[in-house]
């Protein structure tokens, strides 16, 4: 059966999955964003909902001091004996940790913090019911290696002392380990290569769990490194066996704008089918390629078209899941009214670091988007209040309204780096209500307002300003956003298109 990748798109990384029955669960990073780890369900892999996070209270997830890109780190979601685990590492505060529920649609716990350093922990089940979590991390030398141990996955108590596994496959950076067993085989999977171009899927294998480990012949089992094609990056995985005993693999990979080096969607979540070969080794997709369009024996029901769009008029009694903040909100700068949502700009502007600025936001999905905002309420003198093409808070592209000393605006504000500066600024007459738009495609986002029924370009960014690799060190992807600053507005409509 055909399907395409990638199964979610826009900013969703380092993908682990799990099977309960004939139900998928699939966890995704989420950094310096809250809430933490989304959670998606699906009964035929393709076909994604978004049901649930697994960090959704201050408690669980603490991002005061995170940084960009700081924050949580990959996940992996892990279902036994009636309880669903996952283990993540917040970086910037706590390190590694554990939290559970049995219902997955409701709060999970508190978390339960793992003497054990490292990023990118997992959790593996021997048949004898012994849990052994792993991560990676330095030894003695400061050389990247894999570290198991056993533990109370409920408490985080360690049962023994943290062992060095392996030190990978040769490639640099080992991280994201996953253990499987099979055919009496430990599988130890890996991550290596660093998360950019040159990512890459590793596996070994050993008779016992603490090795030694062999590597597969034809490592690495998964990579685009040195191929062209407008598929890269991939990595980070985690397998699945389904109820028809087919397997699979979930990993990260990235889609470039068009002749550049550049992605600014972030790292998606790709589907390949693997088979097992006569040695005993995993054979993933073509040969270690994946593609757009790919084939596979999928379980569950026939995959359906689906839209993306995305429409929020804030008619119900709770945000909808797909909103994000930037770091822990300050909730009483959200106020949510039938029919409308009221956002009340705090002392943080969507460039202050380590701020909270009053701004919600949904991942962009794909290259060709139109989002448009309503917004209506008075304005403040020097408050902007508008739309956002944000990546973090040295990169984002801005039109609000504003109110000047004698007139009221609409301005395009551009922050890169260290220039933060307004390029375009219209004067308008405006009667308390306003409608903002923004028009992306692979190279640009075009920004609008309406004016007597028309909309009127105000400007336009390039989007590879707002690409990981202008970022430097960042792992995220581009927000849509509705914001305001030093006042307050209400956003009576938001939607998001695809064109």
């Amino acid at each position: 059966m055909k399907y395409r990748n990638p199964i979610i798109p826009g900013f969703n990384p380092d993908p682990s999955i799990c099977r309960v029955g004939d139900d998928f669960y699939l966890v995704t990073s989420t950094f310096e964003f809250f809430p933490g780890v989304p959670i998606y369900h699906s009964k035929n892999l393709i076909n994604w909902e978004l049901i649930n996070y697994c960090l959704t209270e201050d408690s669980q997830l603490p991002l005061e001091d995170a940084k960009a890109s700081d924050g949580i780190y990959a996940p992996t979601i892990r279902y036994h004996n009636g309880t669903f685990f996952m283990t993540t590492t917040n970086v910037s505060s706590g390190g590694n940790f554990i939290v559970h529920t049995k219902d997955i649609y409701g709060k999970w716990s508190e978390p339960a913090y793992v003497d054990q350093g490292g990023i990118d922990p997992s959790l593996f089940w021997d048949d004898d019911g012994t849990c052994y979590f792993v991560s990676n991390g330095l030894d003695e030398n400061e050389r990247v290696s894999i570290f198991l141990c056993q533990l109370d996955p409920f408490t985080g108590e360690k049962h023994t002392k943290t062992t060095l596994i392996s030190y990978g496959c040769g490639g640099r950076y080992p991280e994201a380990p996953h253990i499987y067993k099979q055919n009496g085989y430990y599988y130890l999977m890996l991550a290596e290569g660093g998360t950019e171009y040159g990512h890459m899927e590793t596996m070994q294998r050993a008779r016992n769990i603490y090795g030694p480990y062999e590597k597969c012949p034809h490592n690495p089992i998964l990579s685009h490194r040195d191929t062209p094609g407008p598929i890269q990056a991939t990595g980070h995985a985690d397998i699945i066996e389904d109820q028809n005993g087919n397997w699979w693999l979930v990993c990260l990979a990235i889609r470039p704008i068009k002749g550049m080096q550049l992605h600014h969607l972030g790292r998606e979540s790709f589907l390949a089918p693997v088979i097992w070969n006569e040695d005993g080794w995993p054979v993933v997709g073509n040969n270690g390629k994946i593609d757009f369009e790919m084939e596979g024996p999928l379980p569950g029901p026939v995959p359906q078209p689906v839209s993306r769009d995305f429409c929020d008029s804030f008619d119900g009694d709770k945000l909808n899941l797909k909103w994000s903040f930037v770091r822990n909100p300050r909730r009483e700068n959200y106020i949510l009214e039938r029919g409308r949502l009221i956002l009340r700009g705090g002392r943080d502007d969507l460039s202050t670091e380590l701020g909270h600025p009053t701004m919600i936001a949904v991942r962009q999905e794909e290259f060709d988007v139109e989002a448009m905002a309503w917004l209506e309420g008075d304005i403040q003198l020097g408050q902007c209040s508008g739309l956002s093409a944000f990546y973090n808070s040295d990169y984002h592209y801005d039109i609000f309204v504003t109110k000047n000393e004698s007139d009221y605006a609409v301005c395009l504000r551009k922050r890169v780096a260290d220039i933060d500066v307004i390029v375009a600024e219209h004067s308008i007459d405006y009667n308390g209500s306003i409608k903002l738009k923004l028009v992306a495609n692979d190279e640009w986002y075009t920004f609008l307002y309406e004016n007597d029924g028309e909309f009127v370009e105000l400007g336009r960014g390039a989007t590879s300003l707002l690409s990981t690799e202008t970022n430097g060190r960042s792992f995220t992807g581009t927000f849509l956003g509705v914001f305001s600053e030093k006042g307050s507005i209400a956003v009576t409509n938001v939607t998001v298109k695809e064109l």
